[in-house]
């Protein structure tokens, strides 16, 4: 499962409460682009409308070779593919308050791509202080350990 790519943000502004696995609908060139690793998932969000789940803002950049000309555009809302129990969890679960669906990461899954959706709480700014402190402290405890080696 290569990943192609991956939305660092979101574990640092969110508490993931569940995560799903979704699958995309893209156009052929929209594939090989996102094969080529071409993925941005930064400010994008999943959103439910017409019992569908919906991938918002993703942008993935056009491939040249394609030639797709002017009428392209890369954050287009593209529809994700869920099981019809899944999707009833995710719709009953995102309406409770503070709640909301971000995509982590996008990967192939014998030759298919996937997005990697989850159920997320936003953190409030003490608990983004508390997980830079722990990961400083982490990260100093292992340069100690380093140096005495």
């Amino acid at each position: 499962m290569p990943h192609l790519a991956d939305n660092r943000q979101a574990r640092h502004d969110y508490h993931i409460l569940e995560t799903f696995e979704a699958g995309i609908i893209l156009t052929g060139p929209e594939v090989k682009s996102a094969k080529a690793g071409q993925v941005n998932l930064r400010g994008s969000y999943v959103t439910i409308k017409d019992n569908a789940a919906w991938l918002v803002n993703c942008h993935i950049a056009p491939y040249k070779p394609a030639n797709l000309g002017a009428n392209y555009i890369p954050t287009r809302t593209r529809k994700l593919l869920l099981q019809a129990h899944e999707l009833a969890t995710l719709i009953g679960k995102s309406k409770a308050q503070g709640q909301t669906l971000i995509p982590l990461s996008v990967y192939t899954k014998r030759g298919l791509v996937k997005v990697q959706i989850a159920l997320a709480r936003g953190k409030k700014l003490h608990d983004k202080r508390a997980t830079i402190k722990k990961r400083e402290a982490k990260r100093s405890i292992e340069r100690a350990i380093r140096m005495k080696s």
